[in-house]
């Protein structure tokens, strides 16, 4: 008689943990498992060959998943003059195979070691979903089954769009074996990425002044941050006669352009965060992923679109996010036309930056024909008809950041249009008489 090995498996009686070795063998190299005979190779034989049949073809149908019952085959065998049952299970296609009351993670998906089965690491049950699935992110099954979607089912509410398990088949939410895919997770409370804020005291990240990090389904995610950015967007007004023009720091349509290009493109494959900075003269994003093969940066300026995530794309344009594929990039640089400073982009293999200028700062510290930039003008202003003005009031009165009144300050001191007098704390500055 056999011994246990790695694809023999003997059992007194049926038992629970036979679902057990079903999952291990249909996850390695397939195996049999003989039910009525001892660990030692005794045979015992059963009573009812036909209902353990039946107990194991059960068991198999509801505990195992996804089905593996076209990988299973159960038959009566004699040996040695007595029944035994023998179930014979192959490699299956669709791995990894798990108890559906565990779902995929260690403690529900089994392999097989030597003459036992054992649960699987982490690292072993992403490499069956990479073999079976390949390298498509989106549509290979999620590690997580146990999602839920307040966030997408708000969202496709306020589109007065369905979100039933039919759409979720359609969208891809749901893959052909039944199981939650990346993109479910992606979309579901559960998302376990996320896009990290920093705000920056001046132009270096030397002091941090807030951060922020927005977690949950990416609808939910691309909200959150764009609200936040938002706060930082300051407005500057203009006066063209008597009509007021407010000006923004930055264009609102090139942060969500930018915001939507980094949730919707980066490579998900990889667990860091998008992160964003905010500093007094621009504004960073950065997400992980270069771009996708078959795209150079040229093309990615002239509108041309191969995505990385279609199906992800897909679910932002039907949420009417995004207008259309690969408008993102053109839409930005539309959004500085005649600007001096323009947004830069920068791509390595593993990453993607795009860096927004403060349109506003720009303005205030470029030349212009009189000499004086805008600032410097209103700065001169202020200070003629005074004694002195420490920098905090000059600040305040012409509505610059810290940073970029001290450059406007340090400017009109080189043109010595402007004196500068104390130090530290009880620095005052003050108009030069010509």
């Amino acid at each position: 008689m056999k011994s246990e090995g790695l694809t023999m498996e003997l059992k007194r009686e049926y038992s629970e943990d036979i679902k057990k070795t079903i999952i291990a063998f249909a996850n390695t190299e397939g195996g049999e498992i003989l039910i009525g005979v001892d660990d030692d190779g005794a045979v015992v034989g059963v009573d009812d060959a036909s209902g353990m049949m039946l107990n194991v073809t059960n068991a198999i149908r509801d505990s195992i998943k996804p089905d593996v019952t076209v990988f299973v085959l159960c038959e009566e065998r004699e040996i040695e003059g007595k029944r035994v049952v023998a179930v014979k299970v192959q490699r299956g296609a669709a791995r990894p195979y798990y108890l559906a009351g565990k779902g995929i993670r260690p403690e529900g998906v089994y392999v097989r070691q030597g003459a036992s089965s054992v649960p699987a690491t982490e690292s072993a049950i992403l490499k069956m979903i990479k073999e079976t699935g390949g390298d498509d992110y989106e549509t290979t099954r999620s590690l997580k089954q146990e999602l839920t979607f307040v966030s997408a089912e708000e969202a496709f509410r306020e589109e007065n769009t369905k979100f039933g398990a039919e759409q979720k088949r359609t969208l891809g939410i749901i893959g052909e074996d039944g199981a939650f895919s990346n993109l479910g997770l992606l979309l579901s409370d559960q998302c376990v990425h996320t896009v990290k804020v920093a705000v920056f005291e001046g132009i270096g990240k030397t002091v941090f002044k807030d951060r922020a990090e927005f977690s949950g389904s990416l609808l939910k995610q691309v909200n959150g941050a764009y609200e936040y950015i938002g706060k930082y967007n300051r407005t500057r007004a203009e006066f063209s006669g008597l009509r007021r023009i407010d000006i923004h720091d930055y264009p609102p349509d090139a942060l969500r352009e930018a915001l939507l290009n980094a949730i919707v493109h980066r490579d998900y494959s990889y667990s860091a965060s998008i992160l964003i900075s905010i500093f007094d003269d621009r504004i960073e994003f950065v997400s992980l992923g270069g771009l996708p093969k078959g795209i150079a940066q040229n093309d990615l300026m002239l509108g041309v679109s191969v995505l990385r995530n279609s199906r992800l794309a897909n679910v932002f344009y039907r949420l009417h996010l995004i207008e259309a594929f690969g408008t993102g990039i053109p839409k930005i640089t539309e959004c500085y036309h005649g600007q001096k400073a323009q947004p830069v982009i920068e791509i390595s293999d593993n990453a993607f930056k795009i860096t927004l200028p403060n349109t506003n700062l720009h303005r205030e510290v470029s030349d212009e024909p009189n000499g004086l930039s805008d600032a410097e003008r209103r700065v001169v202003e202020h200070l003629v008809g005074r004694d002195v003005a420490s920098r905090q009031e000059i600040e305040a009165v012409i509505g610059l950041s810290q940073s970029t009144t001290i450059r406007v300050l340090n400017a009109l001191v080189e043109k010595q249009l402007v004196s500068k007098r104390g130090r530290g704390k009880n620095t005052v500055y003050a108009a030069v008489h010509l």
